[in-house]
């Protein structure tokens, strides 16, 4: 739940936030007939999840198999096995 936070906007951006919410929303864009409908999985970027093996060391993962490339900000999941 958020705490809540005192309002710190100045008067010009209140008063600018009151007029964008109060301004009429634009109308929903109208399909060109050429187009088809397609379900949302059809508009994703494909991706399929790999699992690879590593290890921790000083804090740090490495990888034990080198052929395995992760491209830049790709969002990992790290599970660990219990030492004992």
């Amino acid at each position: 739940m958020p705490i809540p936070q005192p309002d710190t906007r100045s008067e010009n951006r209140k008063a600018l936030d009151e007029q964008l919410a109060a301004a009429p929303q634009l109308p929903i864009p109208e399909p060109a007939p050429s187009d088809v409908p397609r379900p949302l999985e059809a508009h994703l970027r494909p991706r399929r999840p790999i699992a690879v093996v590593g290890v921790v060391e000083n804090g740090v993962v490495r990888l034990l198999d080198a052929g395995v490339s992760i491209p830049e900000h790709s969002r990992v999941i790290v599970v660990a096995s219990d030492a004992g």
